[in-house]
């Protein structure tokens, strides 16, 4: 029997040996899946911080930008208008000429009115001038009703002062006679 008793206890030791050498190897396991999972969180960690830096960085650059087109909109307009101001100030340096006649004057001011619309057009602004069509009130102003029974009630009769459009919306409206 005690040949049994060492071979059960040899039996118990080597296995509590294996058992000790698994406990000994899983604990190594984890360890290392404890190392990579902190490795996986701090590279995480990173990214969120260099997405938030991202964020910010973007953030301020598009408030550059936005200030900036704020700022400089209307700089093609002033560029435009310019040449108007060109046109203009020739005209009257022609109109004070000893030479100047009055047919030249009118010929100039025509062209620089040329220049100016066309100068609008390019932008998007376009003129109302409603003369023999139907009274409309969200684009006209009607300054005075004449009565005449030869015309067609409710029409522009004459336009006082041109109104304008930007884009299709009402800058300003024409000031307009209509027909009672």
């Amino acid at each position: 029997m005690t040949k049994k008793k060492e071979q059960k206890t040899q039996k118990n030791t080597s296995n509590k040996a294996k058992d000790e050498i698994s406990d000994i190897s899983k604990t190594e396991d984890l360890e290392s899946q404890l190392e990579e999972a902190q490795q996986s969180a701090k590279d995480n960690w990173d990214k969120l911080l260099r997405s938030q830096a991202e964020m910010e960085n973007l953030k301020r650059r598009t408030s550059k930008d936005l200030e900036n087109a704020h700022k400089f909109a209307l700089d093609g307009f002033v560029k435009a208008l310019l040449e108007v101001n060109d046109s203009l100030s020739m005209g009257l340096k022609s109109a004070q000429d000893e030479k100047a006649t009055l047919e030249n004057t009118i010929e100039g001011l025509e062209l620089t009115n040329k220049v100016f619309s066309s100068t609008l057009a390019k932008f998007g602004v376009e003129t109302v001038n409603p003369v023999g069509e139907k009274f409309n009130p969200e684009l006209h102003e009607a300054v005075t009703m004449v009565p005449m029974p030869d015309n067609k009630s409710n029409t522009v009769l004459e336009v006082i002062q041109t109104g304008f459009t930007l884009n299709g919306r009402l800058v300003r409206p024409a000031l307009v006679i209509v027909v009672q």
